[in-house]
């Protein structure tokens, strides 16, 4: 048997009905909610996370050059035979071991007086991060002075994890390309050691 169609009359109305259940219909509005507000969640999370990161890994630096810079306040470096390279490596022992060596530059200045050294930068005009005070080999009393004398030591780190972060723009150029250079220095004068 066949049906007939319900008489045109009758459509608009069954047509009317059921959009206006459907538009009172709240079914899965808490599915596009969290559509719209998610992608800035994330986004705020991760800034969380990548400026935490950035912190930890300054924080660390900081740390790591007060520390070896210790022997040099003391007189112990200048003292005994410690090379450029062995101090470098103390940094790195005191700053943790999720800092890389390999992108580490240290920069050892010493002066008579506060008024004879002059903070360097870490990069240069080309915008490339300079390197070491002299050789791996060289006697770090050829770079930190006699007793008494003001030393600045200045670490630079090319932190490279700032590009997993790249919408902070972390780098070392205005717009945020390139790797993110961390600085920590410390400057003192050295004890009366004899």
């Amino acid at each position: 048997m066949r049906r007939c169609p319900p008489p045109p009359a009758r459509i608009p109305v069954l047509r009317r009905l059921s959009a206006r259940r459907w538009l009172r219909n709240d079914e899965g509005s808490a599915a596009i909610e969290f559509a719209i507000v998610a992608l800035p969640f994330f986004m705020f999370v991760l800034g969380i996370v990548g400026i935490g990161l950035y912190f930890l890994a300054s924080n660390s630096l900081e740390y790591g050059v007060e520390a070896a810079s210790r022997k040099v306040r003391t007189g112990e470096a200048q003292k005994g035979s410690s090379t450029v390279d062995q101090f470098k490596q103390q940094v790195c022992d005191a700053a943790g071991s999720y800092i890389d060596c390999s992108k580490l530059s240290v920069i050892v200045q010493s002066a008579a007086s506060w008024s004879g050294i002059s903070p360097q930068a870490c990069v240069d005009s080309n915008g490339n991060m300079i390197g070491s005070t002299g050789s791996t080999g060289d006697l770090m009393s050829k770079y930190t002075g006699a007793a008494s004398e003001v030393v600045l030591v200045t670490l630079c780190y090319q932190w490279d994890l700032a590009t997993s972060f790249t919408f902070l723009n972390l780098g070392k150029n205005s717009d945020g390309s390139g790797p993110s250079i961390i600085q920590a220095a410390t400057a003192f004068r050295s004890e009366p050691y004899q």
